[in-house]
């Protein structure tokens, strides 16, 4: 449930030099998903191994401040950045050689700010790779063998739907449409580097029959820190000719992120990971082909409770409107030591919070308290 990165800022103009390597089509970077769904892999800045989430949610791709204080970098004084969670103060940095793959950019610049560890569900990460350095290449994004590469605009490796796509916005985003149910909705952000599925504003959600099913709550990490949005689960949802069943949809309150950056929402990687996914907007054009698991309905939460995990123990992150948890009395900050008699242990998936309705939960809070939570559907 940790989720979001983006920025978006003025950027000062700097020369700068990209080069595609004529073998592209050979050069696929590895990358695993963080606890967050978001795109982790090995770049290189000034020659140093670099820890980067690909994130098209950036506008200008970010140096974290502490890769930046270690290589010793000079940093020019920014502008306040527009972020998730809030606005957060950035500068600029001008690193002399990036690269990642078989792309590699001499001279120009980069934000730097703080990467908070929630952002990335507790992740080390030192870069976000942004619009600014993707843009004018095709994207093929192979989340079934977890790989990506950079190729010349134009290429076409596979067939799937199709879709328009283009770079739009008062902070460059790549901007396609989707139609939920019946309702076609334009302006829709390529997030990356966001792991949640769908994200509307509010007056876009208002505007779906889908805005009568149940809604919960849930818990949202961006740069500029934590805030409380909307949670439903919805069918229907088309991109071209590709169609999902069943997708978790996130909303917005009124003068959110999304609205303010004048989107009527944001496609995450939980929605992408269900396809291979080609972006090329100077071709004008999102392709995606679905994957073995691209019907699967997500995870719905049957006890309520959003958890951290750490060291011998479960920290609650945040209590779910109208579940389980919040009707038995359970606060944000608790911390949860047994599960059913047995000590949390670091390694083991955390399976019973999306348990089967109606199974009973024993939890022991770390202060010795024992409660008992009993399971059910609530959104």
């Amino acid at each position: 449930m940790f989720l979001l990165l983006l920025l978006c800022a003025a950027a000062p103009s700097d020369a700068q030099q990209d080069t595609l390597a004529p073998d592209a089509e050979s050069r696929w970077i590895a990358f695993t998903l963080t606890p967050a769904d978001q795109i982790r892999f090995q770049a290189t800045v000034d020659g140093r191994p670099t820890t980067a989430i690909l994130d098209t949610g950036v506008s200008t791709s970010l140096l974290a401040r502490h890769f930046v204080d270690a290589a010793g970098m000079r940093v020019r004084r920014g502008h306040t950045a527009l972020a998730i969670g809030g606005s957060v103060a950035s500068g600029w940095v001008d690193p002399e050689r990036v690269t990642l793959g078989a792309l590699t950019r001499r001279g120009g610049h980069m934000m730097t700010a703080p990467l908070p560890p929630a952002t990335t569900g507790q992740a080390d990460i030192d870069l976000l790779v942004g619009r600014d350095l993707t843009a004018h290449y095709a994207l093929d994004i192979d989340y079934e063998m977890q790989r990506f590469r950079l190729l010349p605009s134009g290429r076409l490796p596979f067939t799937g739907s199709t879709a328009p796509l283009h770079i739009a916005g008062a902070w460059p985003s790549y901007v396609t449409d989707l139609t939920i149910g019946t309702r076609h909705i334009a302006r829709m952000a390529i997030d990356t580097g966001d792991g949640s599925a769908i994200t509307l504003t509010r007056a876009a959600w208002s505007a779906l029959p889908n805005a009568q099913r149940p809604t919960t709550s849930t818990i949202a990490y961006g740069v500029g820190g934590a805030m409380i949005v909307d949670l439903a689960i919805v069918p229907g949802v088309r991109s071209g000719e590709s169609a999902a069943r069943e997708v978790e949809l996130r909303v917005e309150g009124a003068g959110g992120y999304t609205a303010t950056i004048g989107m009527n929402g944001r496609i995450g990687s939980g929605f992408l990971k269900r396809y291979r996914v080609l972006l090329d907007p100077d071709a004008g054009r999102m392709v995606l082909r679905p994957t073995a698991d691209a019907d699967t309905p997500p995870l719905r939460s049957t006890s309520g409770l959003i958890l951290s995990r750490e060291p011998g123990r479960l920290t609650v992150l945040h209590v779910m409107r109208g579940g389980p948890a919040a009707a038995a009395g359970w606060r944000a900050g608790e911390q949860i030591c047994t599960v059913d008699g047995a000590t949390v242990a670091d390694g083991t998936a955390l399976t019973w919070p999306v348990g089967t309705p109606g199974r009973s939960v024993r939890l022991a809070l770390c202060g010795g308290e024992i409660r008992t939570l009993t399971l059910r559907a609530f959104y």
